[in-house]
């Protein structure tokens, strides 16, 4: 038994490295081969859209975004650009004394002739607060105002509340409320 252990077992040691060498390599072929089956019922990825998915930002500091945006081509007087972040039928509250305007086009010939009287305009927001529901927000802040309206200095200070609803990947403002706290010559 001794001399049978020495001729062949030599042999029995080389063939079971050699089954688990084959295992080893079996093994991770095995797992392509599954990984591979498994890739072909999932839905390809578009590398363009998980750019974009990664770059997203959350719908509150969208929204953020698009109310600075808003109130720049306001004061610059881009009606244009402007009217990308209002809805068509939005309804606008000012802060004086008026009836609420309703629809863009309205609120156009209002905020141009405004515009006739004033120069120099600077609106600044602070402490602003934005509350997200699904395809819903609304944003407040407060507002200063500042412009000369025919030659003379005005200044005001009050809030403002913005309802907004997205459409797409876009909040556009459906509601914009403006209330007037004081004023100074």
């Amino acid at each position: 038994m001794r001399k049978f252990a020495m001729q062949y077992g030599g042999c029995f040691r080389i063939l079971a490295v050699l089954a688990l060498a084959c295992m080893i390599v079996a093994s991770p072929a095995a797992a392509q081969k599954k990984d591979k089956n498994k890739n072909k019922n999932a839905p390809a990825t578009d590398p363009v859209e998980e750019i974009r998915s990664s770059m997203r930002v959350p719908d509150s500091q969208a929204i953020d975004q698009a109310v600075g945006e808003a109130l720049g081509y306001w004061q610059i007087g881009d009606v244009e650009s402007l009217h990308k972040y209002y809805a068509d039928d939005v309804v606008i509250v000012s802060g004086a004394w008026e009836p609420p305007v309703v629809g863009w086009d309205n609120f156009l010939k209002s905020y141009q002739a405004q515009r006739a009287r004033v120069t120099g305009i600077r609106m600044d927001r602070s402490n602003t607060v934005i509350k997200v529901s699904g395809n819903y927000g609304w944003a407040t802040y407060q507002f200063l105002y500042a412009a000369q309206m025919e030659g003379k200095p005005v200044q005001y200070r009050g809030h403002t509340t913005l309802a907004l609803m997205k459409q797409g990947d876009r909040w556009i403002i459906t509601l914009n409320h403006s209330s007037i706290v004081d004023s100074a010559p």
